[in-house]
């Protein structure tokens, strides 16, 4: 496929994905019941977040350029943050954007992020599956083009270790380089050390069939909206659904007993905008474009492009 209609594809999965999530949440104290049956909200548009918004500069930047500047980047998060500062950006990419769209250096802001360690949480993953669906089958361009989409916003390891992670894991499900059940060593093999990769090696140990509530007590489901708390377990669900975005998206974001497993208090317990964003795009570049259910397409806002 064409790198740009392949990341296209991916894009269009990682929204609906994210829009998905953020529809599950409006269900509240309901969710358990209508997720059952598999019910979705008549309520349109699902609006999608900040990981889809983020993912489209990657996207427009790539058709254009062909690679990902860091500079280009942080200009084009900025500027799209700008249009739209409300759309659920964390507390730390929200203060970082808005001093850049003042004027201020990106690599200064990003870097002094959380006591100048940078940020290790999983907004660079969030945003980081169009960048394997263009550059695959060439895992050596992936792992660099996702370490540069990194660099404006997560200076810590394990934050950069989150995209190149999914950049991969979509890379490999767009030309099917592996079986799935090898899905998770090859992704590890190209993740930088961290302890997100010590988690995608342990979400390999557990094997897809693994039951998914003990999967996300171990891996975690994005309760703490870190790399390593949301990455691995999304890539693992996204391996054991790699044929069916639809119950790939139902599993990473409504399987009974992942509330509460993840999260002994029941608050935050599955980031679910973000793992439906990082699942989604990285399913849809094995399903393509049809594997998306139709109606959840219609539902989802649409991408500005």
């Amino acid at each position: 496929m064409d790198p740009v209609a392949a990341a296209r594809v991916s894009l269009l999965g990682l929204a609906v994905g994210d829009a998905f999530g953020t529809m599950l949440d409006g269900f509240g104290a309901d969710l358990a019941r209508k997720a059952a049956k598999r019910l979705i909200s008549p309520k349109r548009p699902w609006k999608w977040t900040d990981d889809t918004a983020m993912a489209v500069s990657i996207f427009e930047l790539l058709a254009r350029d062909g690679t990902l500047d860091p500079d280009k980047l942080a200009s084009a998060f900025a500027r799209r943050f700008e249009l739209e500062p409300n759309r659920g950006y964390g507390a730390g990419a929200h203060d970082l954007l808005s001093r850049v769209s003042r004027g201020a250096s990106w690599r200064d802001e990003s870097r002094g992020l959380f006591r100048g360690k940078g940020s290790f949480g999983n907004g660079a993953g969030m945003r980081a599956a169009p960048i394997g669906a263009y550059f695959a089958p060439d895992l050596e361009r992936v792992r660099f083009e996702a370490l540069r989409s990194a660099e404006p916003t997560h200076a810590h390891p394990d934050g950069a270790a989150g995209a190149v992670a999914v950049a991969i894991a979509a890379a490999l499900a767009q030309v099917r380089a592996v079986p799935r059940e090898a899905l998770l060593g090859e992704v590890a093999r190209w993740t930088p050390n961290s302890l997100t990769r010590d988690k995608i090696l342990r979400a390999e140990q557990l094997g897809l069939g693994f039951d998914v509530t003990f999967a996300g007590e171990e891996l975690g489901t994005g309760a703490n909206v870190t790399s390593q708390d949301t990455v691995p377990f999304a890539i693992w669900v996204a391996a054991r659904h790699l044929d069916s975005y639809e119950d790939a998206l139902w599993t990473a974001t409504a399987h009974p007993g992942l509330e509460m497993s993840s999260n002994a208090l029941g608050l935050f317990a599955i980031d679910r905008d973000t793992i439906g964003a990082m699942v989604g795009g990285i399913v849809a570049c094995a399903s393509g474009e049809d594997g998306i259910p139709f109606l959840w397409c219609a539902a989802c806002e649409s991408l500005p492009m």
